[in-house]
C-alpha cells in the first residue's frame, strides 16, 4: 500500500517538474552536445554539416587575427571589471552594514542598478554618457578639463565599457552585506584586545570571515565577464580597432552575420574552456586564502 502511494506522489512530482526537464534537455543539453560536433564541422545553419576534424580550432589560433584580438580583449575585461567590482561592492557593503536611520533606503538605491542587469536601455544610457557631447565630458569641460573620447580611444573604451558592469555591484554587495552580520563580534573585541587597528581588523579578521563569500562572488563575476556581450554590443560593436571586441560578440557575428556557425561554435567552446580555467585557477588558489568556519 505504501509503495503504491510513493510511486502515486513521485509521479505527481515528475508530472510538476516536466516542464522544467523538458526545457533543460531541449534548450540547454541538446545544444550544449551539439554543438560539440558542429564546432568540427563546416556549418552553414542552412546546408548540412560536412565534418572538417579540428580545422575551425587550428584557424582560429593561426590564422584569425580577429579571434586573437576577441581573446585578448576579453582577457582583459575580465581582469579589468572583476578586481574593481568585487572591491567596490565589498566598500559599499562595509559602508551599509551600519544602524543609521534611512538605510534601508540606501541600501536599496545601491542595489537597484543590478536589477538591470545587462540591459540594452541601461548600455545605450552609459553610450550617451559617456560620448564626446554627453554628460561625463560636459562635466569635464565645466572644471577645464578637454573633451575625452571614452569610446573613440582603444586605450579608454575598454575601461570604459567595464565601468558600467562594475557599476551593477549590487548582487555582490548584498551577499556582501549578509556576510559581514555573520561575523562574530567577540572576535573584534578580541583584535582591539590585542592592540589591532581597524584596519588591521578588516585584514585579519573580516576578510579571513567573509573569504568564501569572496571566492563565490569572483567566481561568478568572473563567469559573467567572459560570457560579456550585450554592452560590447550596443555600445561600441567591438571597436576602436577590435579594442571591445570581445568573444561574445565575435561568436555572434560569425554566427549570424556571416552563417559561419561551425565556426562560431568552435569559439563558443574556446569561451567554455576559458571559463573552466578561470574556475579551476581559482578553486585552485583557494586552499591559500579561503578560510571555512569547520577549519581548524
Amino acid at each position: 500500500m505504501k509503495t503504491s502511494m510513493n510511486i502515486k506522489r513521485n509521479s505527481k512530482a515528475y508530472i510538476y517538474l516536466m516542464p522544467w526537464i523538458i526545457g533543460m534537455l531541449v534548450l540547454q543539453l541538446y545544444p550544449f552536445v551539439v554543438s560539440i560536433y558542429y564546432s568540427l564541422c563546416n556549418y552553414t545553419g542552412l546546408a548540412d554539416p560536412v565534418f572538417i576534424g579540428a580545422d575551425n580550432y587550428i584557424r582560429l589560433f593561426t590564422k584569425d587575427k580577429e579571434f586573437q584580438k576577441s581573446l585578448w580583449a576579453t582577457i582583459q575585461y575580465t581582469l579589468y571589471t572583476v578586481p574593481c567590482k568585487i572591491i567596490m561592492s565589498l566598500l559599499i557593503a562595509i559602508l551599509l552594514n551600519k544602524g543609521r536611520k534611512g538605510i534601508g533606503v540606501m541600501r536599496t538605491l545601491y542595489y537597484l542598478p543590478s536589477l538591470f542587469g545587462g540591459s540594452i536601455a541601461v548600455a545605450i544610457l552609459w553610450k550617451v554618457m559617456f560620448m564626446d557631447n554627453g554628460l561625463v565630458n560636459a562635466l569635464l569641460n565645466l572644471v577645464g578639463i578637454e573633451t575625452i573620447s571614452f569610446f573613440g580611444n582603444p586605450k579608454t573604451a575598454l575601461p570604459t565599457l567595464s565601468s558600467l558592469e562594475v557599476w551593477q555591484f549590487g548582487s555582490s554587495m548584498v551577499m556582501f552585506l549578509a556576510a559581514l552580520k555573520q561575523v562574530p563580534a567577540s572576535l573584534y573585541e578580541a583584535a582591539r584586545i590585542d592592540g589591532a587597528g581597524r584596519l588591521r581588523s578588516f585584514f585579519s579578521v573580516t576578510i579571513p570571515q567573509i573569504s568564501p563569500i569572496i571566492f563565490f562572488c569572483i567566481i561568478m563575476q568572473t563567469v559573467n565577464a567572459l560570457q560579456n556581450f550585450t554592452s560590447a554590443f550596443v555600445i561600441t560593436a567591438g571597436g576602436p580597432v577590435k579594442s571591445t571586441y570581445m568573444l561574445g560578440l565575435k561568436l555572434y557575428n560569425d554566427g549570424f552575420l556571416y552563417n559561419k556557425m561551425g565556426y562560431a561554435s568552435a569559439t563558443s567552446w574556446i569561451i567554455f574552456i576559458l571559463v573552466v580555467g578561470f574556475t579551476l585557477l581559482l578553486f585552485a588558489s583557494s586552499k591559500f586564502w579561503v578560510f571555512y568556519g569547520d577549519e581548524s
